[in-house]
């Protein structure tokens, strides 16, 4: 066997291999003395057939089975002994395994096309990100109160209609097929809102949808419907009234403190209004981390230059994706492939360099809190715990231990993450809720 490579720039390579037939011809030797022993042919008892007979009914399979194992293992092989950088794996020239005569040759070669990584300097000197301080305002807290209270409320179905209502019934376009049945929200109407107050059920309301609702996003969210569906509504529709829901806010009382936070958990109104402060704060603090995380990629992956083999790339994407992407997606995508490409080899030189390690231990304690967190058990009783670690265990095994391995990445992604940090620049600024919502909106 002889195997070759052939550096066509910086970011591409081609790979030969040269088979002879002593190459192969144990290995297939193998695999037909096994299938005579497993094979189940009529007029032979089991484990008797002839490998003669083997190789005649089943030989090419054998061969092309035995020789596509050997590239695979040689082709690694060649990969790691020579310390390659490649991305993804190396792809096979498939116009050249087409001419192949598998009846009658002895002798083959094969080609690959390999996409080179670079070595490359992180800049992380030169990143400076913000991390906001978020103060819980008084109009984010009333605004909580107002969800909790229209959640918990008692819905009516009145005759006539009113701001805040919503109204279900059948929408339908104009100059077009388009009718779906849906719930509109009547405080989400931009434009003409005064066609919306006042109909009773069974009334016909006429509008320009794109003026009323706005663009996709908004179209999406009132109606229900996809935004590949709402791209495609336009113009005047007809909307007839079946039902109008109104919601009555929930009293404060402490069946309502109990709903929201648990049997006596608060018993004031004083007691409630810090605690909702408290969890408001809690959900803000997080999600100004996550903020902070995906400010610090992005500057990090803007400030590192990578040179990336482009079309080897999109071609990977379109090999290993076969059938789940289409051409037009990978280039409409593609600056986000390569950010994502980007920020991995990013993270696994941080974790090279810097002998970050994550154990198995460190995996299963991380899946363990979070589903605890889930059942929300601050820790497991004694009795449980033998059927709670085998619901773990079964867990992490799941999707042919796919769960696992989505942990540990997380779980590496985070400490990379906690390196870094204390690499850069991060500068503290306080902010309003409303002020932080639209600074990441």
């Amino acid at each position: 066997m002889n195997i070759t490579l052939n550096q066509t720039d910086g970011q591409n390579a081609s790979l030969k291999v040269s088979l002879q037939e002593a190459d192969y011809a144990a290995r297939v030797d193998e695999q037909i003395k096994d299938y005579s022993k497993k094979a189940n042919i009529k007029g032979f008892r089991p484990g008797k057939v002839p490998a003669g007979l083997i190789r005649k009914m089943y030989g090419k399979g054998i061969l092309v089975d035995s020789i596509n194992q050997l590239l695979h293992e040689s082709v690694n092989n060649y990969i790691k002994e020579n310390n390659l950088r490649i991305l993804g794996e190396p792809l096979p020239d498939r116009q050249e395994e087409n001419g192949i005569d598998w009846d009658t040759q002895k002798e083959f070669e094969f080609s690959y096309s390999v996409g080179l990584l670079p070595d490359f300097e992180l800049a992380l000197g030169q990143v400076s990100v913000d991390k906001y301080n978020i103060e819980v305002d008084q109009t984010t807290v009333d605004e909580a109160y107002e969800q909790m209270q229209r959640q918990f409320g008692k819905t009516t179905n009145p005759e006539v209609s009113e701001a805040n209502d919503y109204l279900y019934g059948d929408l339908k376009q104009v100059d077009g097929e388009f009718e779906t049945k849906t719930l509109l929200p009547l405080n989400k109407v931009l434009a003409g809102a005064d066609k919306f107050v006042g109909v009773k059920p069974g009334d016909t309301i006429t509008f320009d949808i794109r003026e009323a609702f706005g663009d996709d996003a908004a179209l999406a969210h009132v109606t229900g419907l996809s935004k590949d569906v709402t791209k495609d509504l336009n113009g005047e529709f007809t909307f007839v009234v079946e039902k109008i829901n109104r919601t009555e806010n929930a009293e404060m009382d402490q069946e309502f403190f109990d709903k929201i936070f648990g049997k006596d958990a608060v018993t004031t109104k004083e007691e409630f209004d810090a605690k909702v402060r408290e969890v408001i704060k809690e959900n803000y603090e997080r999600e100004a981390e996550n903020a902070l995380d995906r400010a610090i990629i992005d500057q990090i992956v803007e400030n590192t230059t990578i040179d990336i083999p482009n079309e080897f790339f999109k071609r990977w994407l379109a090999v290993t994706n076969e059938g789940k992407i289409t051409p037009e997606q990978i280039d409409e995508f593609y600056d986000q492939y390569v950010k994502e490409l980007k920020w991995s080899m990013i993270r696994n030189k941080v974790v090279e360099e810097n002998d970050i390690k994550v154990s198995n231990e460190d995996v299963v304690n991380s899946a363990r809190q979070k589903m605890m967190a889930q059942f929300n058990m601050p820790e497991v009783p004694e009795e449980m715990q033998d059927t709670f670690n085998n619901f773990l265990d079964n867990h992490l095994k799941q999707n042919n231990g796919r769960n696992f391995v989505n942990e540990y990445e997380a779980l590496v992604a985070e400490r990379v993450l906690a390196f870094v940090k204390d690499k850069i620049t991060v500068t503290e600024k306080d902010v309003t809720a409303e002020e932080f919502r639209s600074l990441v909106g």
